[in-house]
């Protein structure tokens, strides 16, 4: 007799997508079917638990839906709408992406989510890049992903025209303790950083006051408003992936 079909913790009716970058849970969480079922670390063979300590491990919970474990997925930086259970529905339903999508709550060291000074060609709305920013620790989030599900990421974020897939060398600590000395995120390219780039492929974070503007302090309706320049350079270290990663 197969396990009972955990109970979701919340739907995606409960974190809309808009304004971008939308509204996020506040946990580790495993999305499929439209509904979130939030994750806590344990000691189970995956290391994380579905519904508190009292629900099955992550990894019998994937096999149940006919996916890849743990261990077979690569672990990618989400620091601006990915992370919105709205918007991975969105791109079950317009770009495919299949299976079950798990979202890891992490710590940042030396990088933050600033404002762009572009906007998006389809609704005006200003999107984030990540930028260095010394000496700072921020919340974001690392969805492991399959080989098919990165490949729907490449084309969301634009890859190879506004964003690069690149190791970003810093260090972050998803929570259950896992620590990585790099991270595979989407970053702006080179050719779309600097003054002279179309504002709907500009990718450049936004200089206001000769400062970056952290997405956490201020949100879209103020941040659409601000008046600033392009920087020149997002200062990271950053190796580009090439290919597959």
């Amino acid at each position: 007799m197969s396990a009972p079909r955990p109970t979701p913790d919340f739907h995606d009716v409960e974190y809309p997508a808009d304004p971008y970058p939308g509204e996020r849970p506040p946990t580790s969480f495993l999305h499929h079917d439209e509904a979130g079922y939030v994750l806590v670390p344990d000691a189970t063979p995956s290391g994380w638990r579905l519904n508190g300590t009292t629900g099955r491990d992550l990894d019998d919970e994937l096999a149940a839906l006919g996916a890849a474990s743990v261990q077979e997925r690569l672990p990618v930086l989400a620091y601006g709408s990915n992370v919105n259970p709205s918007k991975i529905t969105w791109m079950r339903e317009e770009l495919g992406l299949s299976g079950p999508v798990i979202v890891i709550q992490a710590e940042c060291q030396n990088v933050a989510a600033v404002w762009s000074a572009g906007v998006r060609q389809r609704d005006g709305q200003r999107p984030a890049v990540i930028a260095a920013w010394p000496e700072i620790r921020e919340r974001h989030a690392v969805l492991l992903v399959t080989p098919e599900q990165r490949q729907v990421l490449d084309r969301v974020e634009g890859r190879g025209e506004r964003y690069r897939l690149a190791h970003v060398h810093t260090p972050v600590e998803l929570d259950g303790g896992r620590a990585l000395a790099s991270v595979l995120a989407y970053t702006a390219r080179p050719e779309v950083v600097g003054k002279n780039v179309p504002i709907h492929l500009n990718r450049s974070p936004l200089l206001v006051d000769g400062k970056f503007v952290r997405c956490a302090d201020v949100e879209q309706a103020q941040a659409i408003l601000l008046d600033g320049v392009p920087a020149d350079s997002d200062g990271l270290t950053a190796t580009e992936v090439h290919g597959e990663p």
